[in-house]
């Protein structure tokens, strides 16, 4: 595995949904904000993810996208209890509990592994196969 690939995909994907989700409290569309910011940064992932993967097996064939997700997903999960809680959680009465114990991060965070695994795949695990027929 190429983990400082993995890593650096990984801050990435972290920079620009927090980016997404900062941005998401100015446009105003639901009446709960934080609701809105999350559906946001859920629709984000999705993509950012998928981008991700695609750089990362450039480089990497042979690792599981599981794995790559992970290193990706615990990447972004330590900067978010690094910087995301205490700059925008803290500040606004949260805490690093309540941040890591919210269902919404748990969503996200499976939604992360599963995107990876899926493009694994569909992109990856495909070709392998046809190479080794």
């Amino acid at each position: 595995m190429k983990t400082k690939r993995a890593v650096l995909t990984g801050v990435v994907i972290w920079i620009i949904a927090v980016l997404f989700y900062s941005l998401s409290y100015y446009v105003t569309i639901l009446e709960d904000a934080t609701t809105q910011a999350n559906t946001v940064l859920f629709i984000t992932v999705m993509p950012l993810v998928w981008l991700g993967c695609h750089y990362y097996y450039k480089k990497d064939y042979q690792t599981h996208g599981v794995k790559v997700g992970q290193t990706m997903l615990l990447t972004s999960v330590a900067l978010d209890a690094l910087i995301t809680v205490p700059l925008f959680e803290i500040p606004n009465g949260g805490s690093h509990y309540s941040f890591f114990t919210a269902p919404a991060f748990w969503i996200i965070a499976f939604e992360f592994l599963l995107v990876a695994a899926l493009y694994y795949y569909a992109k990856v695990y495909s070709k392998l196969n046809a190479v080794k027929k």
